[in-house]
């Protein structure tokens, strides 16, 4: 029986590739091993990895890496190094036959380069996206490079990935599994999530998470501040605000949340990680959701919620029509937070097409990875030219 390893590193992953861990668990045709690493195992997110394991999960290995937060980009490049380092340790123990790996964050990169070196071949999960304003996505494209098989969630990004020298075979437009999970996972009732974070069930609320865009010149606080100034033109209206992940600039972003959420305790309710099944049911229950999440760009509309997408930090992404483009400024953002709340918009940008739905998605992924690993050892990769 061959063994799969997941990697996660964030409870933003580990979300959506719950469902898809299960899948691979309960098949009975593979032994599923789970790695978890960086903000998982972190006290100032939410140590995460507990979420893991209380999801009926075992963590079989835990790759500690540094808390980097306020020691700038070269800080971050040293724990990549740890964390490829350690990685390679926990693969010489579990020793598995392929690793799976979702999207684009720089200690994935280590986590893809140990196995590449280690012959361990990398089954690599949205690949082929572009978000211009961080450097995920040279690292998103890189990890493409070093993976075998790749599991797209739309059809331009199966034609980019196979356009960096992938061959067609290997590239499969599986839809997107956070989409699959907004629309197939049980979630919790609006009295049931109010109750729970403490808010007034019959007051609207948004949801806020703002990360750093790390190609934007500007100090990340005061892109932050532009989104908190905003919300408080929005009367009447509570705010969860969710932790932002930790690349650099995310320790002045907890700054300027805390500090918001310490000033307005009346209607902002403040969390360091909500979990799959309480985010999935605050999108859908929220007014709108806002920042500069890729979440908001693909999960959000399967939800049918309107998404206030603010400056640079996903720009390229496809999306839907219920997602708002706008400047990082507090007017711009204010106007797309009024066009968010506007029924008509909503109606009609509902009816638009979600680039990322495919029914079948979690079905799609499940043969497709089982399907590779049956099919071990593969040929060594070739590099695909265009016509």
């Amino acid at each position: 029986m061959k063994t799969v390893c997941i990697a996660t590193s964030t409870r933003a992953d580990w979300g959506i590739l719950k469902p898809l861990a299960a899948a691979l668990r309960d098949c009975g045709l593979i032994r599923l091993q789970v790695l978890a690493t960086n903000m998982h195992l972190l006290e100032a997110y939410g140590h995460t990895v507990d979420e893991i394991i209380s999801d009926g999960f075992t963590v079989d290995a835990r790759v500690e890496m540094p808390d980097a937060d306020g020691a700038g980009d070269t800080a971050r490049a040293i724990a990549m190094g740890l964390c490829l380092s350690g990685t390679a340790k926990a693969l010489a123990k579990l020793r598995p036959d392929a690793l799976v790996i979702l999207g684009d964050r720089y200690e994935m990169l280590a986590v893809a380069s140990a196995a590449a070196v280690m012959r361990i071949p990398v089954i690599h999960i949205s690949g082929g996206e572009i978000s211009e304003g961080a450097i995920d996505d040279s690292l998103r494209h890189a990890i493409s490079k070093l993976a075998t098989l790749h599991l797209v969630s739309a059809e331009p990004y199966r034609r980019r990935v196979i356009q960096l020298g992938e061959h067609p075979s290997r590239v499969i437009n599986t839809g997107s599994l956070g989409v699959w999970n907004m629309m197939n996972q049980p979630l919790m009732s609006r009295k049931e999530l109010c109750d729970d974070l403490g808010i007034d069930h019959a007051t609207p609320f948004a949801v806020a998470t703002f990360h750093p865009a790390t190609l934007d010149p500007v100090n990340p606080e005061i892109r932050c501040r532009a989104m908190l100034d905003a919300l408080d033109h929005c009367a009447g209206l509570n705010v969860i605000i969710t932790y932002p992940n930790n690349d650099t600039g995310s320790e002045a972003i907890i700054r300027e949340i805390e500090s918001y959420a310490e000033a307005n305790p009346r209607h902002v309710t403040l969390v360091k990680s909500l979990g799959m099944r309480r985010y999935l049911s605050a999108i859908r229950e929220a007014a709108f959701v806002i920042g500069n999440s890729s979440s908001a760009i693909i999960e959000v509309p399967a939800a049918g919620t309107p998404a206030v997408n603010i400056g640079m930090r996903q720009r390229g992404r496809l999306h839907s029509p219920l997602v708002i483009d706008c400047a990082d400024d507090t007017p711009s953002i204010c106007r797309a937070v009024d066009k968010a709340l506007d029924p008509a918009f909503v109606t009609e940008a509902r009816n638009g097409e979600n680039p990322y739905f495919k029914p079948d998605t979690l079905q799609l992924s499940l043969e497709a990875i089982l399907n590779f690993v049956n099919s071990l050892p593969v040929a060594p990769k070739k590099f695909h030219d265009l016509p």
